[in-house]
């Protein structure tokens, strides 16, 4: 096995289902409410295959924005499906959709930190590099308790089921075991390329970087944070590319730590009819992938 395609594998859990990335194709397979599985498959766009995905800190730019793109098609896939309809989000809806999502996010995770951050200096009499770390500390504090707060949803508990029923179907393709349900649930739920280990790391640079600004008035200490997000975004994608390719390090594993234990937050046991779902979106995957000649 090629170790060094690995780190192009990835996926996403949606509802009821598991979308799979490959190196130049994607499936999606659901559980349809008759409990069939249903897949979509398509070969990636061209940009996969452009020399700006070999450019180091762009490529993760590229990729964040492409890999939201395909998240939100593909929960619209699924919950269509579960619902019985059959619209389509893509275009400008698709995008206005993102571009929505996007705002508020950044919006709680970025502004209102950024917002309580300055308010400490002030209160509290702070330093620049405590301000940015209270700030980070805040960041930190509502992105866990998001997702301990909708990880309490019975629809979103299966939604993270199937996220563990992913990463089980990765980790055991990368060891060369057998892709049964069966066998596939002997794996960990861990994988040191998941989302939320990066949102993590762009948690923890957002401190190091914010701090190397210095003191700012509120409204630049605001646009600083929006604009920031990309740069922070294409390093924290080149550390986790980086990280992945040197797993076995034992003070890489050690640095990777928290991230792997962030995961237990967003991952459940998955269910054998769900590791059955998650293998059949990275079979479909890797069959459209040699379909197309990729």
């Amino acid at each position: 096995m090629d170790k060094l395609r690995m780190p192009t594998y990835g996926g996403q859990a949606v509802i009821e289902g598991v979308m799979m990335r490959g190196r130049n194709a994607v499936a999606i397979a659901l559980r349809a409410p008759n409990r069939e599985i249903v897949i979509h498959a398509e070969p990636l766009g061209s940009i996969y295959r452009s020399r700006w995905m070999k450019i180091p800190f762009l490529r993760g730019v590229l990729s964040l924005w492409d890999a939201l793109s395909l998240g939100m098609r593909a929960l619209t896939l699924s919950a269509n499906l579960q619902s019985g309809e059959s619209e389509k989000l893509e275009g400008a809806p698709l995008y206005l959709t993102l571009s929505a999502s996007l705002a508020i996010a950044i919006g709680l995770f970025f502004l209102v930190p950024a917002f309580l951050g300055q308010l400490g200096e002030r209160v509290l009499q702070l330093n620049a590099w405590q301000g940015s770390f209270a700030e980070g500390l805040t960041r930190l504090a509502l992105l866990v308790g998001y997702i301990v707060a909708v990880g309490r949803i019975p629809e979103i508990r299966r939604v993270f089921a199937y996220h563990g029923a992913e990463h089980k179907t990765i980790n055991a393709f990368e060891a060369g075991a057998e892709l049964t349900p069966q066998e596939v649930a002997r794996f960990p739920l861990e994988h040191p390329r998941c989302g939320t280990s990066f949102l993590l790391t762009l948690v923890v640079l957002s401190i190091l970087v914010f701090s190397l600004l210095g003191p700012l008035e509120l409204h630049m200490r605001l646009i600083t944070r929006i604009l920031m997000i990309p740069v922070l975004a294409a390093i924290a994608y080149e550390y986790i590319r980086w990280t992945a390719a040197h797993i076995q390090n034992p003070w890489v594993r050690w640095m990777i730590a928290p991230n792997l234990a962030l995961q237990r937050l967003t991952t459940r046991e998955p269910s054998l009819d769900m590791i059955e779902v998650a293998i059949a979106a990275f079979c479909a995957m890797r069959a459209k992938e040699q379909e197309f000649g990729l």
